[in-house]
């Protein structure tokens, strides 16, 4: 028998684990995916629970090699259809790019993009045979733009958006629908998953249901790609047409100072 799935990486807080909340209250049945296996547990239990749905959990770093690979025979072997996928795993860094460990900036690269465009892939081809499908792909507002002292994390994210909409507008004809979210500074767990000091004090931080109904308020519409609160949008329409030479300058002078100060 197939159980249709909601498979939500990233998903033991923040954005994921709202995605979680909010989908589970839909009706929908959930493969939740991260590396706590406590906190995924706790949430799987609250909401079978809470919203009779059925939830399961797969702990899994998957920043690690085939570790995508793994997650898609486990979903296989238990015979469920991913129906909605929801790459939201990754983490960032601040700092002199010079001065940062090398090898994490690369597992951030293997997380952030390696392991979306596997999980893309898997999940992707049985969609386009079945005709339908739903993919949300966690982008950042900081993907517009480079951004000096997070150089790898902003570029990552460029990434993430291009490659969306790139495959949101390939399967468009096939009834499988493509987002990449972009959200700003959200009131998550972000910086401290990702071992850095929050390098710029952001006012009017968003929340994280705010995010998630943006992102669901795009499907419906259509879009391939959002910026979810007002702030990023105008920050984002900035990074596309003020050229980068200015822009990295200005960046690189608001975080420079902030970054030497924590060292």
């Amino acid at each position: 028998m197939t159980n249709k799935v909601t498979l939500i990486t990233g998903a033991s807080s923040g954005i994921g684990e709202e995605f979680a909340r909010r989908l589970a209250r839909d009706g929908h049945d959930l493969v939740l995916v991260a590396r706590s296996e406590k906190a995924l547990h706790e949430l799987c239990d609250e909401l079978m629970l809470k919203e009779k749905i059925t939830a399961h959990y797969v702990v899994l770093d998957l920043s690690k090699p085939k570790a995508a690979e793994a997650l898609f025979e486990e979903t296989e072997r238990h015979g469920m259809q991913v129906e909605w996928l929801i790459n939201n795993a990754g983490f960032g860094s601040v700092g002199d790019f010079a001065e940062l460990e090398a090898a994490r900036e690369l597992e951030m690269i293997d997380l952030n993009v390696r392991s979306l465009v596997a999980l893309t892939h898997k999940y992707l081809v049985p969609m386009r045979e079945r005709g339908h499908g739903t993919i949300i792909n966690v982008s950042s507002a900081a993907s517009f733009q480079p951004i000096p002292f997070m150089a790898t994390y902003a570029a990552t994210k460029a990434f993430v958006s291009s490659f969306s909409e790139a495959i949101a507008e390939e399967n468009r004809p096939y009834g499988i629908r493509v987002l990449a979210l972009c959200p700003g500074s959200t009131s998550t767990n972000f910086f401290a998953a990702s071992n850095i000091e929050r390098p710029v004090q952001v006012k009017g931080q968003q929340t994280v249901d705010q995010v998630v109904d943006t992102a669901l308020k795009a499907l419906t519409k259509g879009k391939a790609k959002v910026v979810s609160g007002l702030a990023n949008k105008v920050g984002a329409t900035l990074g596309t047409h003020v050229p980068h030479k200015i822009s990295t300058r200005a960046m690189a002078k608001a975080l420079r100072s902030r970054v030497k100060k924590e060292e």
